[in-house]
């Protein structure tokens, strides 16, 4: 007796999680139950009877219940459902009244829900073979965004509205902000429809908020939890999401873990193929007026080898061959008209300065220097 107290209390390395908590999430049963079934003597690890749910397992030990063991959690999945009217969101109602799970495909693995939808509600419920995700989803630390669709009985005015925004008190309960946005009423005026967003989700919240303003809800629909949205999922309908959204929206595949803590442990998207970009070597500083002269002469003709310029503002630059002018720019008597405007270029005069238009440049004569360069 004395060895099972003693290994009731080993801890296992960083890693390890509560076995009421790994039972939960291998779908043996609830975490409550777990318990209980530890406390009842029903629970072995390696061949050890558990007493206390204060144990940690690893994924090397040998865990069993009721003398069967337990196979391995399976890769976190999660399913949308839209929930019909009618229905309590309980594995077991004390009532005898129809559940969800009732309801669900025989061919699903055991699930929990995230979050409940009373049994007048309707619309998305997200359900999960994780029970510690389901837990954390649930946290309102988690921030994640409940929309709904309501359709109530009375006049909600901008008062209202804003008392909802700012949070109020009910029966002791303090609520936080309630987003209200009016979206059309009834041509008789009785019946209004609103869209509502809250980040809490706690019991009935809505129901009970809105009472308290003397509103009544005749209908409530889930839209959305977090990134997940009903859509048009039909009425009593199950849906696997995939595992790729799965990754995207929470980080979580099929190797997941849960904190010693109970947190989720968000598995780290793997580098890209070749490593992280690495930062570029500086490169040695240049010189700027260097890189300023290039880049003004960069596709424009040199006009100390070429002569091609722009006599005014708006005109096309000479496009003529290196060394060569047009007859009509040279002022070439006999040249033919129109060719400067088609860009066909005669020879150049010989001589330092061509019979006419500008004079050239001092010692230029009028051939072209085969040490400079040239434009193609």
């Amino acid at each position: 007796m004395s060895d099972n107290s003693s290994k009731n209390h080993l801890e296992f390395p960083t890693g390890g999680e509560r076995i009421a908590k790994y039972l939960a999430r291998a779908g043996v049963c609830s975490r409550r139950d777990a318990e209980k079934l530890i406390e009842e003597g029903r629970v072995e690890v390696d061949g050890i009877r558990l007493t206390t749910p204060a144990f940690k397992v690893a994924s090397g030990n040998v865990i069993r219940v009721n003398g069967a063991e337990v196979q391995k959690p399976e890769a976190t999945r999660v399913w949308r459902y839209h929930k019909p009217q009618g229905l309590v969101t309980t594995a077991k109602d004390p009532e005898g009244r129809p559940t969800v799970f009732e309801k669900l495909p025989s061919d699903l693995p055991r699930v929990i829900s995230v979050g409940r939808l009373d049994i007048a509600s309707e619309g998305l419920l997200l359900l999960t073979n994780d029970g510690e995700l389901a837990r954390q989803l649930e946290l309102p630390a988690t921030g994640w965004l409940r929309r709904y669709r309501v359709r109530v009985r009375g006049k909600v005015h901008d008062g209202i509205i804003s008392k909802l925004r700012s949070g109020i008190e009910v029966e002791g309960i303090k609520y936080g902000e309630i987003n209200v946005t009016r979206d059309e009423q009834s041509s008789g005026g009785a019946n209004q429809w609103l869209t509502i967003g809250l980040r809490e989700g706690k019991n009935r919240e809505i129901r009970r908020v809105l009472a308290a303003v003397d509103i009544e809800v005749s209908r409530l629909i889930r839209l959305s939890y977090g990134p997940f949205e009903l859509a048009d999922l039909p009425a009593a309908v199950v849906q696997e999401v995939p595992e790729r959204v799965l990754k995207d929206q929470m980080g979580r595949g099929p190797k997941t873990e849960m904190a010693e803590d109970g947190s989720v442990k968000r598995t780290p998207r793997p580098p890209k193929p070749g490593g992280w970009a690495k930062a570029k070597p500086k490169d040695k500083p240049k010189d700027k007026t260097r890189d300023k002269a290039k880049h003004k002469s960069r596709g424009k003709p040199n006009d100390r080898s070429s002569g091609g310029r722009t006599d005014r503002a708006g005109a096309k630059p000479y496009a003529g061959k290196p060394g060569n002018r047009s007859a009509a720019a040279a002022g070439k008597p006999g040249g033919k008209p129109g060719s400067a405007a088609k860009g066909k270029a005669g020879p150049r005069p010989s001589g330092g300065k061509p019979s006419g238009g500008r004079p050239s440049r001092p010692g230029n004569s009028g051939k072209p220097n085969a040490n400079r360069r040239r434009n193609p």
